[in-house]
């Protein structure tokens, strides 16, 4: 799996009182990020925890390092890069970007985990798709 590419438009809800994007919208927009490279792999979220007893990915561990903001009316770009998949774990490298300048970097851990919040391992079909072979 190579990289995932989203353009999201700046609306006035994800920035504040100064007009600069809110740190905590960084989140919402890898978070959209993750799921829409779940979905261009035939995977969607709900479809996942439906058809496959439960299982959902969980965001572990994140890293995120803020380099410059973002505006209101800004088209940023949303890079997400799967990185290493493991057992039941996934890394993944996260950017935003405007106009090719980054403007932050994060490095996320989601872990796969069934309906009671137990770790489970990754499909092997999803494993494949994602580019961590069928091991």
């Amino acid at each position: 799996m190579s990289e995932h590419r989203m353009t999201i438009r700046i609306y006035y809800e994800d920035t504040d009182f100064s007009g600069l994007v809110y740190h905590a919208s960084y989140l919402r927009f890898m978070e959209r990020g993750r799921t829409e490279i779940l979905r261009e792999v035939g995977v969607g979220q709900q479809e996942m925890h439906a058809q496959m007893a439960g299982l959902a990915f969980v965001v572990r561990r994140m890293t995120i390092d803020f380099k410059r903001p973002a505006r209101m009316d800004d088209l940023i770009t949303v890079v997400t890069v799967p990185a290493e998949v493991r057992g039941a774990s996934m890394l993944l490298q996260q950017r935003v970007e405007r106009d090719g300048i980054l403007l932050v970097s994060a490095e996320v851990q989601v872990a796969v985990v069934d309906a009671q919040g137990q770790a489970q391992r990754i499909p092997p079909g999803l494993r494949e798709r994602l580019g961590g072979g069928a091991g």
